[in-house]
């Protein structure tokens, strides 16, 4: 919005012309962002507790986590409002790419408050019934990745539709430009053709795995979003190179036009990311809750896949992996081990993976601390796949 109005009047005032400039509008974005979250935190803690949205602790949890019942949760909803209002404010919105990644954002967003609404206010341990939520989110997701097979491999929205209506006219079974092709980290050309069909299937799959593991992740203070910054900058990185056609050709990575602008929306969601942990930091004034974990995870996911790292999200994002996995290990082994021992037994002390340390022994300050360590190498490894190729 504000670069529409920057390039209306850059003709009478010189110095307006720097809005056109990418990285300063990043840079604004974050710091809108963070101004909002740390102005509007303490109206919103003291709105949910109005609201009396306060977190139910489980009895069979970790017993530090008593003194946690009746903290506000669903206070994803400032990340949200910051996010929106600095990507409004900084982007250009006539970028074909921005739009996927706030639909999928506040989408699931939406979703995540229903469920939490549900959970907290009419007492509905199940919140959203999980066929429910899964429907949304499915919609949602097949939706934006049947736009995204189109728009990653077109430089104009009108392309998009002429690739669309190609697709369609070839009975569904035409292929796309090598862009859109499934790249392996490490290597300079080794990547595999997908299909607009493998496309929409890898994305979707992408997108929801992504925002719920992002969602497993969030039972620490601070845990879930300091992860989220870390990574979702990193993707900032690699949205600026890959829409810039100079970088690109260097780094051999797909030049994906316009992709560059994302880097506005990663900053916004950092320093939205960063507002959140000033009252996320332990002892949390106001929890995420599902509002804010299923929208970051679907924004993380859906920008790897507009900048064709969907590897690389895999391997920065390893603690949200690691989390995911250990509560797929838990549920199942127990279910095969009650099917045929008649008792459930149990991988780990407790799932997800950051309650198992803290059943170890460890303070939940050190299961976090370590958890942001691990990512920040990971985060360096997947930058790292830049040059080494």
């Amino acid at each position: 919005m504000l670069l529409w109005l920057a390039q209306y009047f850059q003709d009478y005032v010189g110095p307006m012309r720097i809005f056109n400039y990418i990285t300063f509008r990043a840079v604004a974005a974050t710091i809108t962002a963070i101004a909002i979250g740390l102005l509007c935190g303490p109206a919103v803690i003291r709105k949910l507790t109005a609201m009396k949205v306060g977190q139910a602790v489980r009895a069979y949890g970790p017993q530090t986590h008593l003194a946690k019942h009746g903290t506000p949760t669903m206070g994803g909803v400032l990340v949200l409002i910051a996010i929106g209002i600095s990507t409004l404010l900084w982007c250009n919105l006539s970028n074909r790419l921005i739009w996927p990644v706030l639909v999928v954002t506040l989408g699931f967003g939406a979703i995540g408050w229903v469920d939490d609404y549900r959970k907290v206010v009419y007492k509905d341990p199940e919140g959203m019934r999980s066929g429910e939520k899964y429907f949304w989110m499915s919609l949602i997701g097949i939706s934006s990745s049947l736009y995204l097979a189109f728009s990653v491999s077109a430089a104009t929205p009108w392309e998009v539709w002429q690739l669309f209506f190609a697709w369609v006219q070839s009975g569904f079974s035409m292929n796309l430009p090598p862009k859109a092709d499934l790249i392996v980290p490490f290597f300079k050309t080794v990547s595999y053709p997908l299909g607009v069909w493998g496309f929409i299937a890898l994305t979707y799959c992408v997108i929801v795995g992504a925002s719920n593991a992002v969602n497993f992740t969030d039972g620490l203070d601070g845990l879930a979003i300091m992860p989220t910054v870390m990574v979702g900058g990193a993707l900032g990185l690699f949205a600026y190179l890959t829409g810039n056609a100079t970088y690109s050709k260097y780094l051999f990575i797909p030049h994906i036009e316009g992709a560059g602008e994302l880097l506005i929306f990663c900053g916004a969601m950092a320093g939205a990311g960063l507002a959140f942990l000033w009252y996320n930091a332990h002892p949390a004034q106001m929890f995420m809750g599902d509002v804010g974990a299923l929208a970051l995870g679907g924004a993380l996911g859906t920008l790897a896949v507009i900048v064709r790292q969907e590897i690389v999200l895999f391997i920065m994002g390893g603690v949200f992996v690691a989390e995911t996995l250990s509560v797929i290990i838990q549920v199942s082994w127990f279910k095969y081990t009650k099917k045929r021992y008649g008792a459930g037994r149990r991988v780990f002390l407790m799932a997800p993976l950051h309650h198992h340390f803290e059943q170890k022994g460890w303070k939940e300050t050190k299961v976090v601390v370590r958890f942001w360590i691990v990512t920040i190498i990971l985060v360096l490894i997947g930058i790292s796949t830049l040059k080494l190729r």
